[in-house]
């Protein structure tokens, strides 16, 4: 009998490891700022550039870690109002300049409670510290995008088109009660999360303090049975 439940149990037990990695940069972060490049490139309305054979020189937006993502909004841009972009100077009649005032993100956060503390050890025992207490903590982060496009005849130097200061942001919201978190939200959220999982929806009665409907049960209808005479009756 042991022999059986020998071979059952080497036959489930086992161990297996997976191998977990982080990018250089948090998603959030990438999203944040991506959704605010979005938002001002979407913004700028380059119909003035229809039709027209335009270069876009983009050496005042090099440089960023998101340099890439601009440039290429930038040019999708173009393309949908109607420019004729080229990849050559001297094929365009028209040099379209951009340059970032700032792309990036900012974060403040809020703590209600005790912050963690180190305490640095006077004897032999070694330096003990004190975990973070927060009965609830709040962390904003915003994503910053602005933006400037011009353009003139390549040629003579005209100016053809100015786009102005445009700005644009995004927001992420994160806080945690008595640990518990994060409850998460922002512009770059489809719904409220709880730790990465949507949160559940409640039933609106629970807040406006109104009963539900009650529920109707469905009675099918009834078919009416035909009478039957019998002969002689």
């Amino acid at each position: 009998m042991w022999r059986g439940w020998f071979v059952v149990v080497l036959l489930f037990a086992g161990c297996g490891t997976t191998r977990m990695t982080d990018t250089k940069r948090a998603g959030n972060e990438m999203l944040l700022v991506s959704q605010a490049v979005d938002h001002a490139v979407g913004q700028i309305d380059f119909s003035a550039l229809a039709g027209k054979t335009v270069f876009l020189d983009d050496k005042f937006v090099k440089g960023g870690p998101d340099e890439a993502y601009l440039i290429s909004s930038l040019r999708q841009s173009l393309l949908i109002h109607g420019a004729l972009l080229k990849e050559k100077l001297t094929d365009a009649a028209f040099v379209v300049e951009a340059r970032s005032g700032g792309v990036g993100t900012d974060r403040h956060s809020l703590l209600i409670g005790t912050p963690a503390i180190t305490l640095p050890s006077i004897t032999a025992i070694p330096i003990t510290s004190i975990p973070e207490i927060a009965l609830m903590k709040k962390t904003d982060q915003r994503g910053v995008a602005k933006v400037a496009v011009f353009a003139y005849h390549r040629q003579t130097g005209q100016i053809l088109w100015a786009s102005g200061i445009v700005e644009a942001g995004s927001d992420l919201k994160d806080m945690w009660v008595f640990g518990a978190g994060p409850f998460s939200r922002g512009s770059i959220r489809q719904e409220t999360e709880l730790a990465g999982e949507p949160l559940p929806k409640l039933p609106t009665s629970i807040f406006t303090g109104t009963p539900p409907p009650p529920e109707t049960a469905t009675i099918p209808p009834v078919t009416p049975v035909a009478e039957t005479h019998e002969p002689g009756r």
